[in-house]
């Protein structure tokens, strides 16, 4: 398709600390019925480290993704950063401060969100208006470091957050060629899920779902006519069948979410989804990213092979991609431990 674009390299920049879900001292806190759905989640462990912020996670991730692609900041042409869902202040900019951090000088430097898992997608879209939009522009470095907004990991009754850095180095060549993107919203649910803020301190920040049976079950029927009507779009507008996708990647909330995946869309997400929501639990809009770079770094997403990328949000957005591997294993050089 035209306006195609290409990752370069991935990179993740995990803290080495891993925590048993088990052992999170808010569990002492819930009730039988919300621990047994905890429990049920699917995820043992987390990555945690209370000296390394969102701002940590994001300036090691883009480190490694720069020295992967042998990259020197002055030559990056945009840093576009997912912003944080809890900035550490408010009315400075996080975005510039990472720049002078990675001495970015040249770059184009701004922040797109707004969508809770799905804001990976819009920084990518971002990244190929840019790249179209503007020859002398070479490469775009796409950043995001994920930590929760309220002190407790466990946001009932979705997932468990663990933290983690996910970088990309985008350009208009490279071994993973991004074919297409879609990406829908419906404001209907935009305050579904909400922290209120300004009149507590922040260790009595507590996440709210305005109706449980309206995420359970209301979304979770809008949800499944998106997702069929996306994923039957993106392969018609593309010549593909079901069966020319390799791997089909989702975001990392649940075991039951995996299973809302598969059985929406009739296809097996990749067992990479699996073993990442065990042991690193849910990274916000790191997770695609990263299970895909799990992928290519594990030899199971060979050359030539296409996969679908799969994300949504309570908030409520729904984004897919479709990419396609080259057989350079470097593009996940970055990634990993």
């Amino acid at each position: 398709m035209p306006g195609t674009i290409a990752v370069r390299t991935m990179a993740s920049f995990l803290p080495k600390r891993s925590v048993a879900v088990a052992e999170l001292p808010e569990l002492a806190y819930l009730g039988p019925a919300e621990r047994e759905l905890c429990a049920g989640l699917g995820i043992d462990r987390i990555r945690t480290d209370p000296e390394l912020d969102a701002f940590g996670l994001a300036a090691g991730a883009a480190t490694r993704a720069l020295d992967a692609a042998g990259l020197s900041p002055e030559r990056i042409g945009a840093l576009v950063v997912v912003e944080s869902r809890a900035p550490a202040t408010l009315m400075s900019s996080g975005e510039t401060r990472l720049q002078a951090h990675l001495r970015a000088d040249r770059a184009l430097t701004f922040s797109v969100g707004g969508l809770g898992c799905v804001s990976i997608t819009p920084a990518l879209l971002v990244a190929r208006g840019l790249l179209a939009a503007d020859p002398d522009l070479t490469d775009v470095l796409v950043v995001h470091g994920s930590t929760p907004a309220t002190p407790r990991r466990y946001r009932h009754p979705v997932t468990v957050s663990g933290d983690g850095g996910m970088a990309a180095v985008v350009s208009r060549d490279g071994p993973l060629r991004v074919l297409d993107v879609l990406q829908e919203t419906d404001g209907r649910y935009w305050d579904l899920f909400r922290v209120d803020y300004r009149d507590r301190p922040s260790a009595r920040w507590s996440e709210q779902c305005r109706d449980a049976r309206e995420y359970s079950f209301q979304l979770a029927l809008e949800s499944r006519n998106r997702l069929r009507a996306m994923y039957r779009r993106l392969l018609d507008r593309n010549a593909l069948a079901p069966a020319d996708i390799a791997r089909h990647v989702s975001h990392n909330l649940s075991a039951g979410a995996f299973r809302f995946v598969e059985e929406t869309l009739g296809v097996a997400v990749a067992k990479t989804c699996h073993e990442n929501l065990r042991d690193l639990g849910h990274l916000g809009p790191n997770d695609v990213l990263l299970n895909l770079a799990t992928e290519i770094g594990t030899g199971r997403l060979r050359g030539g092979e296409r996969a679908v990328l799969i994300s949504s949000s309570p908030v409520a957005a729904w984004s897919m991609l479709l990419v396609e591997f080259d057989g350079d294993p470097g593009v996940a050089a970055g990634a990993g431990d």
